[in-house]
């Protein structure tokens, strides 16, 4: 280096005779102790603070790359992690609607099964009551007969002057009774001729 330093020396020999004569003079021997000065403080600086600020700033540069690295990490997990939720949420729906949908399906079964049962009920008691009402009417009308038939043979009896009970004269008055009857009158009118035959 000071080799470097003393050939410089001598090629700005020449230019320092040239200032030197025209009022500036220049020291060469300064010029190049402040050379390697400078040159010692350089080499001084970049060992003891250049080498420590470019290591920290070189950790600084890493651990910001690395954070940047982190928040694009997490933001596409952010990101992931969201369309997961509306995944979910999306299947969640459609599994509530269709669960939504057999429950009103099955109540409507249930529904209409119960509907079904109902008109079957009605149905059956409304033939019950018919058969029912037949029956009674049967029955009433029976009764009915058998009270007009027994008022007429004491108002036979009362006529003739004698207690009408044999069975020929019963089954007559029935008869008579089964003609008069409403529908009876023309099965009874060939009835009614045999009998008085």
């Amino acid at each position: 280096m000071y080799a470097v330093a003393a050939g410089g020396f001598h090629q700005l020999a020449p230019v320092l005779a040239e200032a030197s004569s025209s009022g500036l003079v220049f020291n060469g021997f300064w010029i190049v102790i402040a050379a390697a000065n400078f040159i010692f403080f350089l080499v001084v600086l970049q060992q003891f603070a250049f080498g420590p600020v470019t290591k920290i700033l070189a950790e600084r540069r890493g651990r910001i790359e690395q954070g940047l690295r982190d928040a694009d990490a997490a933001r596409k997990e952010r990101e992931e992690t969201a369309l997961d939720r509306n995944r979910v949420l999306t299947e969640a729906r459609h599994e509530a609607n269709e669960i939504l949908q057999r429950a009103q399906k099955g109540a409507e079964e249930v529904r209409e099964r119960d509907l079904a049962a109902t008109r079957e009920e009605i149905d059956r008691l409304r033939e019950q009551a018919a058969a029912d009402i037949v029956a009674e009417r049967q029955r009433a009308m029976a009764d009915v007969r058998t009270q007009i038939a027994d008022l007429a043979l004491r108002a036979a009896g009362r006529v003739v002057g004698e207690t009408m009970t044999s069975e020929r004269e019963r089954r007559l008055v029935e008869q008579f009774l089964a003609e008069t009857a409403p529908g009876g009158a023309a099965a009874g009118g060939s009835a009614g001729g045999g009998a008085a035959r």
